[in-house]
């Protein structure tokens, strides 16, 4: 029995040493890479979404807002391609059947709430709308916007379509929230074939003290699943050093 519970101790100890030791595989911008948004709309980032009870102190201790528009800013400069995976939910969509928690969340909610998929009727500056200050990045005729994702990730939208026909193998990947939609786009996305890096002070998730830290709880699944985990001053350097 003494044997038994040391060679357990040692199989953790192993494990545990196994982890620390865990490779980086890095990650290199070259001209088939792309920047991928998820969400950068208002319920998530502005101080009147619905969401922002819950993932305003993670946007603004991650300094999320401005490192989102970071992003697109290096797109442009760094003359790389910027796809935006948005989720919206129509009327149809409030007649599902069964949903999971936080679907039915959103739905009872509101979250990303349009009139339908071929009108803007209320759409300027209601929550499924983009933050203001990304506007001019994303309306500018350069950026692809996907069709709308539904849950969580782009199985249900042409994003991986989007990036394979522009050639695209490397996706670097920041947006909203941390834990759900973009951590199911690298998921997806690596999935697919992809090459993936994660921003991690350009996203944020809901945290709740005592009770859930949706922020924390994906930073560890980035580590484990992406190619690197950069932080956005990182990823400036990186793609400096790269052209």
């Amino acid at each position: 029995m003494k044997k038994h519970i040391l060679s357990l101790i040692a199989m953790v100890f192993l494990a545990g040493q196994a982890f620390a030791q865990l490779p980086d595989p890095g990650f290199t911008v070259d001209e088939h890479t792309a920047i991928v948004i998820t969400d950068p709309q208002n319920d998530f980032l502005s101080p009147n979404g619905v969401t922002w009870g819950v993932v305003g102190k993670s946007v603004e201790e991650n300094n999320t807002v401005e490192n989102i528009e970071t992003l697109f800013e290096l797109g442009q400069k760094a003359d790389l391609p910027v796809f935006v995976s948005p989720h919206y939910y129509y009327a149809h969509d409030h007649k599902w059947e069964f949903e999971g928690a936080l679907e039915a969340l959103m739905h009872k909610i509101g979250m990303f709430d349009r009139k339908g998929p071929l009108t803007t009727e209320n759409f300027e500056g209601s929550g499924a709308d983009w933050l203001e200050r990304y506007k001019k990045h994303i309306n500018n005729g350069k950026a692809v916007v996907t069709s709308p994702h539904k849950v969580y990730g782009p199985e249900t939208n042409d994003l991986v379509l989007q990036l394979r026909k522009r050639g695209i193998n490397k996706v670097i990947l920041g947006g909203m929230s941390a834990n759900l939609c973009t951590e199911s786009h690298l998921r997806e996305l690596v999935e697919q074939g992809f090459e993936v890096a994660v921003v991690k002070d350009a996203t944020a998730a809901a945290v709740i003290p005592g009770k859930i830290d949706g922020y924390q709880a994906a930073l560890v699944n980035f580590r484990m699943i992406a190619s690197h985990v950069f932080t956005t001053k990182e990823l400036e350097k990186a793609i400096g050093a790269s052209k």
